[in-house]
């Protein structure tokens, strides 16, 4: 399988990871797919499961005893693997610390000894808690104290930003990073806090769609379709290397008219409630009450900008 359109995909049986997989082999490139399955799913691949151009390893980064031949072989790497998802960011702090610290550092050291082009997919969480109406990629980052953990998470991710950055600076590894902004889409489930799965699962069911906080924290959404597409071409551009883009939609929402349109649009009729952070998570929980991105450099790097409407978004996860 090895040759100039193998690619390598860590976590590619995870959500954004298995659209990802699915694209790349109806460009014709073949892949190799590592992935521990702590959040990912052999199932979420099944649609390509029998393709000749794939290749499934089921193990962590580190643990990947293939991994320097792998990223030798590879065109690119796509590097997706982490712990995600605000529950397993509260509960489990130091899974979410080692994962993203650990296996980013690994994977960096092997691709920059084999020379091979990296983009690494980080998130919209590292602005913290900045309140600025709408987030450019030259804006200064405010993350919240230590002792909340609910800013690990951003604080891990961004930290791999800095790894990234620095093993092109000093090894001259090819690196592109994307800080995604709430790609939902077919396969995200609820399991660990994500907003939309969660509400149209209980707009499905009749079921009370609770909004944590006061609901006016607003959001932008973004199809996976949008998000892989992004991704696709920022790893083919050449001049996108050493810098950061935003991927995401643009159309901002609150939590609250948010869980308003899933009923709405599903027909469904179950109620909001209004849940306090402390009881959905725990006492001292921060949010942010902004995550708008701009997404201009994207659009001038690749001439692509994230555009699908949020009732069209709702319509096809629900339809998934």
């Amino acid at each position: 399988m090895a040759g100039k359109e193998h690619v390598l995909v860590t976590g590619g049986a995870g959500f954004i990871g298995s659209h990802l997989v699915e694209r790349l082999l109806a460009d014709g490139r073949t892949v190799t797919v590592i992935d521990d399955l702590s959040t990912g799913r052999l199932e979420n691949l099944k649609a390509v499961s029998g393709h000749a151009g794939l290749r499934v390893i089921q193990a962590k980064v580190s643990g990947c005893g293939e991994l320097e031949k792998l990223a030798a072989a590879a065109a690119a790497i796509y590097h997706l693997a982490a712990a995600v998802g605000v529950e397993l960011v509260v509960n489990a702090p130091i899974r979410v610390l080692e994962t993203n610290l650990h296996e980013t550092e690994v994977l960096l050291s092997a691709a920059a000894a084999a020379g091979a082009p990296v983009l690494f997919a980080s998130t919209s969480e590292v602005y913290g808690k900045s309140e600025k109406p709408a987030f450019t990629e030259e804006d200064d980052l405010l993350i919240g104290p230590p002792h909340r953990s609910r800013w690990s998470y951003a604080c891990s991710k961004l930290m791999d930003e800095f790894l990234a950055l620095a093993h092109a600076s000093e090894r001259g590894l090819p690196v592109v990073i994307a800080r995604l902004f709430n790609t939902v889409g077919a396969r995200q489930t609820g399991r660990y806090g994500m907003v939309l799965p969660r509400f149209i699962a209980a707009a499905r069911k009749g079921e009370p769609l609770r909004v944590h906080g006061d609901g006016r924290q607003t959001r932008c959404f973004c199809h996976v379709n949008d998000t892989v597409e992004a991704l696709v071409r920022l790893e083919k551009c050449p001049a996108a290397r050493g810098q950061v883009f935003n991927v995401g939609g643009t159309e901002e929402i609150s939590i609250l008219d948010l869980a308003r349109l899933v009923v709405e649009t599903l027909s469904s009729k179950s109620a909001i409630e209004l849940v306090p952070y402390a009881d959905a998570y725990a006492p001292g929980f921060e949010d942010m009450r902004r995550r708008k991105p701009v997404v201009d450099k994207l659009f001038n790097a690749v001439k692509f900008r994230p555009a699908t409407p949020l009732r069209r978004i709702i319509e096809l996860a629900a339809a998934s």
